[in-house]
């Protein structure tokens, strides 16, 4: 059964005409891709449908005119003048002003952003449809539901920092953060598959269409753990000052370069070369995935299943991140901070060998670059800090600042970050190296988020008799990538032993 429509005989008219535009353009490609077969029968649904309500409208405006002149008929001539006036209905006109009327067609037209066929795509150049898709995506935004505040301002920036030139961000959340598709995921997720209704049928097929694979559902948009993450705030103190951008491909390409050389130039005379030498730094994005599992009888009486399987999945990699984003090898996951620095140039030996002291935390300090310093961050295991501050018998008052009152601790005036993977101690006796602390402006550290977590849900586990265990889950990936772009903005202590 077609869906109802809210539109007049006049909007509806014009629809068919750009739908016909659209399908004839599509006719005349050589070769279609899947995604133009989708859009080719999605079109042609539309306008079955249109045109099925614009027959309705003018059967129902036949009806209407038969009953008024039968009615006229009935009351004598005199009944026949009708005045001519203002339309009761100002959505009869498809070119009315929307300041005038504000129902008008120009005013309604984001009232359903997520209601793709109302765009005007034909004669459109790509950037007038991107531009559009966003501007429907931030409308979605406002208006997409199981959001607060912070969540909405997370999405918001993302589009608005890291959508591309084709949208694709923009795209992705129009097709996931949808009423529709938000119940048809919700119902999912809870294994009740077989309740979902048609119309949330066809938004888990669009959303499916973005995917680089065929299975599983994507998370929808406003409980992806990027936008959760973003939102409430990282468990993970290196992802909190690390530089976070959004990659739409497998690499993300950033742009870098030396320090920008300026000369004094004589009166009249030609200026020096003071070029500067740009690099293109990568960071490849890998693949993350995790598994929920859950009895049947907590998922029956799980008040939102939504919300939880959501809050236990971006849990669930903010801790799997905090190990990669400090010692990950860079080899099938994110490279750690330890990981790049380690072996390089940015390495400092301790004053004294084998030995740590309080005279390392003033060698780091002093050789980490000065423009690089104003926005440096410590980074080392709690326990290291804990050696720090017994280095004096005030407690390490010498070098520790406003380190009480629920004020973060900072150690030489900068922020004293935690990161529990990183060593902890340092056994003199045997051969090994020790990176007990990183010191630098972690603006240089990327970490690169794919928006867009997939979902697979699971029906029944089996334990390993090969029988049910009467517990369902939920198995997700998702992809992530950091590294460090310049080496040279960190500085990291290795106290290094020898048998």
């Amino acid at each position: 059964m077609p869906k109802k429509l809210d539109m007049s005989h006049g909007q509806a008219v014009i629809r068919l005409r750009d739908i016909r535009a659209q399908l004839e353009d599509l006719e005349k490609r050589d070769d279609l891709t899947a995604e133009d077969e989708q859009t080719f029968d999605e079109l042609t649904r539309e306008f079955a449908e249109v045109d099925d309500h614009r027959r309705q409208l003018e059967r129902r405006s036949t009806l209407e005119r038969v009953r008024a002149a039968t009615q006229a008929t009935e009351r004598g001539p005199a009944a026949l003048a009708v005045e001519r006036g203002t339309p009761v209905n100002s959505r009869d006109s498809y070119d009315l002003d929307p300041i005038l009327n504000p129902d008008s067609v120009e005013d309604r037209r984001f009232r359903n952003p997520w209601d793709l066929g109302e765009m005007r795509t034909f004669g459109q150049s790509k950037g007038q449809v991107s531009q559009e898709l966003r501007a429907r995506a931030l409308s979605a935004i406002e208006k997409m539901g199981g959001a607060n505040d912070r969540v909405r301002s997370a999405a918001t920036s993302i589009i608005e920092r890291w959508d591309d030139g084709d949208a694709r961000i923009a795209r992705l959340c129009l097709a996931t953060s949808s009423p529709e598709y938000l119940r048809a995921w919700s119902k999912v997720a809870a294994g009740k598959g077989h309740m979902i209704s048609p119309e949330e049928q066809r938004a888990l097929e669009r959303a499916m269409s973005l995917t680089d694979s065929a299975g599983g559902y994507l998370v929808p948009f406003q409980l992806d753990p990027t936008v959760i993450i973003t939102a409430n705030g990282s468990r993970n103190q290196i992802r909190q000052v690390a530089r976070q951008v959004v990659a739409t491909g497998d690499v993300w390409n950033g742009v870098s370069s030396g320090a920008v050389s300026w000369s004094w130039d004589a009166e009249g005379t030609q200026v020096s070369d003071d070029t500067t030498t740009f690099a293109q730094p990568t960071v490849p994005v890998h693949k993350a995935a995790g598994f929920v599992p859950i009895s049947i009888e907590a998922l029956e009486d799980e008040a939102n299943v939504t919300q939880e399987v959501a809050r236990l999945l971006a849990f669930g990699r903010d801790t799997l991140e905090a190990a990669a984003f400090t010692t990950g090898t860079g080899s099938g996951q994110p490279t750690g901070i330890v990981t790049a620095l380690a072996g390089g140039a940015s390495e400092v030996a301790p004053t004294t060998a084998e030995t740590f002291a309080a005279a390392d935390i003033y060698k780091l300090d002093n050789a980490l670059p000065a423009r690089y310093r104003a926005m440096a961050s410590w980074l080392a295991n709690r326990s290291i800090y804990n050696l720090v501050r017994q280095f004096d018998t005030g407690g390490g008052a010498q070098m520790w600042e406003r380190i009480g009152a629920d004020v973060p601790p900072e150690l030489l005036g900068r922020p004293a970050l935690e990161a529990e993977d990183m060593d902890g101690s340092f056994d003199a006796a045997a051969t090994a190296n020790n990176y007990l602390m990183v010191y630098g402006d972690f603006s240089n550290y990327v970490i690169a988020d794919r928006v867009g977590m997939t979902v697979e849900f699971i029906p029944h586990l089996v334990g390993a008799n090969q029988r049910p265990t009467g517990q369902r889950g939920w198995y997700a990936y998702y992809r992530v990538g950091a590294d460090s772009v310049n080496d040279g903005a960190f500085r990291m202590l290795n106290v290094a032993t020898t048998a």
